[in-house]
C-alpha cells in the first residue's frame, strides 16, 4: 500500500479528480504500478490492468482509495477489476463521493475478497482537499500572503515588489501550482496588473495553469494580463466569498489558493472560509503601509483568530509559516493543547532549519 501511496503522488494535485494510486502484486511481488493522471485519463486501477494484462489474474489490489462503481469519463474500476481476475481487493479509504462509493461492497458481493484501513491516515492525505469539497461543498482555501516582520504587505506609496527574496517567489509558484484556482480581487487586478500563473525560475509559464478567478464588480481592463491566452480566467461579479466557492466548487475546484489583497482576505477570514494559511515573512520592518489583513471585526483579544501552527521553514532570507485557523473554542484558550503541541514542534522545526548547515531552497514568487 505504501507503493500505491508514492504512486498517486504522482499525479496532479490540481485536477478536479482525487489522486489515486494502484498496485497489482501477486504475493510479494510488485506486477504492475498504476496511477491517475487527471480528469478523463485512466483510473489508477485501469492504469495498472493495462500494464499487467493477463497477469492480473489472481494478483491483489493495492488502491488508495475505493475502487468507483459509477461511470463517468470512463467506466466503473469495479468492474475492470472483477473482469481482469483479481483475486483480492485493498483498498486504504473509502470513496466519500455518493456518485461514486459502494465499489468495495459490490466486489465483496462479486466474490472479491475485500479490505480497508491499512495505511489509511497517509492514503487520507493525498485527498484532503478532495475529500473536503465533498464533504462541505466547498474547495479547500489557502489563503497567501508576504509580509514584513510588522506585518505590512505594501508601504506607504503602495509598493509591494518585493518584500519578500527570490527563493521565496519561487516557493509561492511551488505552492500555488497545487491548487485549482487562484483567487485575487479587481483592486488586485488593477493595482498590479498581476498575470496569476505558475512560472519557471526563468520566468516562462509552466504547461498545467490554475484557473485565475478576479473576484469583484469592477471591470477588468482590456490588455490586462490576467486576460491573457497563458490561462482561462472567469470574472465572478459578486463580493461574497461563499458565491464564490460555490462557483469554483461547480467547476470541480477542490484546492484555492487565494491571493488577493487585506480586503478580500478580511472578506474571507470573517465568512470562516480559509482553512490555511501560509506566510512568507520577510526581516525588514516598514513601519507605515498596508496590513497584510484589513479589519476583522475583532475588538478585544478574546475574539481573537489564532491559528495552529503546523510548519516553520527558512526559505532564502525568509520565514515560511503554515498554520490553520483553530475553532472558536480552542482559540480561546492560548494554553490549549493543541497550541502547546503545535508550538513544540514548530520549534524543534525552526532550531533544525536555523542550525542546518545547509538549507534546501525552494522557490516561488
Amino acid at each position: 500500500m505504501r507503493r500505491a501511496v508514492e504512486a498517486a503522488l504522482l499525479g496532479p494535485e490540481n485536477d478536479p479528480n482525487p489522486r489515486v494510486g494502484c498496485v497489482l502484486a501477486d504475493g510479494d511481488r510488485v506486477i504492475a504500478v498504476g496511477h491517475h493522471r487527471g480528469a478523463g485519463t485512466p483510473h489508477a486501477e485501469a492504469d495498472a490492468l493495462a500494464q499487467a494484462g493477463e497477469r492480473a489474474r489472481g494478483t491483489t489490489a493495492y488502491i488508495t482509495l475505493e475502487p468507483c462503481h459509477h461511470t463517468g469519463r470512463t467506466g466503473p474500476c469495479t468492474l475492470a477489476l472483477r473482469d481482469a481476475g483479481v483475486r483480492r481487493v485493498v483498498y486504504a479509504v473509502a470513496d466519500p463521493n455518493p456518485a461514486a462509493t459502494g465499489g468495495g461492497a459490490w466486489l465483496a458481493a462479486e466474490g472479491l475478497a475485500v479490505g480497508s484501513g491499512l495505511l489509511a491516515d497517509e492514503a487520507a492525505e493525498v485527498t484532503a482537499t478532495w475529500r473536503h469539497r465533498v464533504r462541505t461543498g466547498r474547495p479547500w482555501v489557502v489563503w497567501k500572503f508576504a509580509a514584513t516582520l510588522d506585518g505590512r504587505s505594501a508601504a506607504a506609496d503602495g509598493t509591494s515588489r518585493w518584500i519578500t527574496g527570490p527563493q521565496a517567489r519561487r516557493d509561492v509558484h511551488a505552492e500555488r501550482a497545487r491548487c485549482g484556482a487562484v483567487i485575487v480581487g479587481t483592486g488586485t487586478v488593477l493595482a498590479d496588473d498581476a498575470r496569476l500563473t505558475v512560472r519557471d525560475e526563468d520566468d516562462r509559464p509552466l504547461g498545467r495553469q490554475p484557473l485565475r478567478v478576479v473576484v469583484g464588480e469592477r471591470e477588468i481592463p482590456f490588455g490586462a494580463s490576467v486576460l491573457d491566452d497563458t490561462a482561462e480566467t472567469l470574472h465572478l461579479r459578486t463580493h461574497d466569498p461563499h458565491e464564490v466557492l460555490t462557483a469554483l466548487a461547480g467547476r470541480g475546484v477542490h484546492r484555492v489558493w487565494l491571493e488577493g489583497g487585506p480586503t478580500l482576505a478580511a472578506a474571507f477570514l470573517r465568512a470562516g472560509c480559509v482553512d490555511e494559511v501560509i506566510a512568507w515573512i520577510a526581516p525588514a520592518l516598514l513601519g507605515a503601509g498596508r496590513p497584510a489583513v484589513a479589519d476583522l471585526g475583532i475588538t478585544t483579544m478574546a475574539d481573537t483568530l489564532r491559528l495552529d501552527v503546523r510548519d516553520v521553514a527558512l526559505v532564502g532570507g525568509d520565514v515560511r509559516v503554515t498554520a490553520r485557523p483553530l475553532p472558536r473554542a480552542a482559540a480561546a484558550d492560548p494554553a490549549r493543547t493543541g497550541a502547546t503541541r503545535s508550538e513544540s514542534r514548530t520549534t524543534d522545526r525552526a532550531t533544525a532549519y536555523l542550525t542546518a548547515q545547509s538549507v534546501p531552497d525552494s522557490g516561488g514568487s
